[in-house]
């Protein structure tokens, strides 16, 4: 992957971009007619206070998504819960999380045991990037960038955001693969 970026429309038109050099955010000035620079070099914070996954799913999910998302709101070291910020838009969510830290999660569950998000156009330009800014992309077994699709439309669970958020959810990944 060379390149990922996405448009988002609101009350502005933003346009945020990667060609490999890092992430830039572009703001539509209408009297001009052209996008001018007004995030650059977007870094995500190394750890969030967001979480953002479709909590009405959630009888559905394993056990490394249940319990990273009870550590969310029960935190275990005494610090403050996470904020649930659910959009329901893959873009609007994943903006969000850039630009504040945290974590966007769209799990495998029993309804959707190879996730629902699709790799080429979903799961790979958003995993670049938040890779660009910082951040880290798991599939809930490998670095979602490692994927190697074998379909065009193939499917995966993704986890991305904050760098120590992310390791978080890996770890208990793997203490899960521990007990197997």
């Amino acid at each position: 992957m060379v390149a990922a970026g996405y448009f988002m429309y609101g009350s502005s038109c933003t346009l945020v971009l990667s060609s490999g050099g890092g992430v830039n955010g572009f703001t539509l000035d209408p009297s001009l007619g052209e996008f001018i620079l007004t995030h650059p070099d977007i870094k995500i914070p190394k750890k969030g206070k967001i979480y953002s996954v479709n909590e009405g799913n959630a009888k559905n999910w394993d056990e490394p998504t249940r319990n990273y998302v009870e550590r969310c709101k029960f935190p275990q070291d005494g610090s403050s819960p996470k904020s649930l910020r659910y959009i329901g838009s893959m873009v609007a969510d994943v903006h969000i999380t850039l630009l504040y830290g945290g974590i966007f999660m769209y799990p495998a569950d029993k309804k959707s045991p190879n996730g629902k998000l699709r790799v080429l156009y979903e799961v790979f330009p958003m995993s670049f990037l938040m890779e660009q800014a910082g951040g880290q992309a798991f599939t809930g077994s490998i670095r979602a960038l490692d994927l190697v699709p074998t379909k065009i439309h193939q499917r995966s669970p993704v986890f991305l955001g904050s760098y120590d958020d992310v390791e978080e959810i890996k770890a208990l990944y793997v203490a899960q693969e521990g007990k197997a």
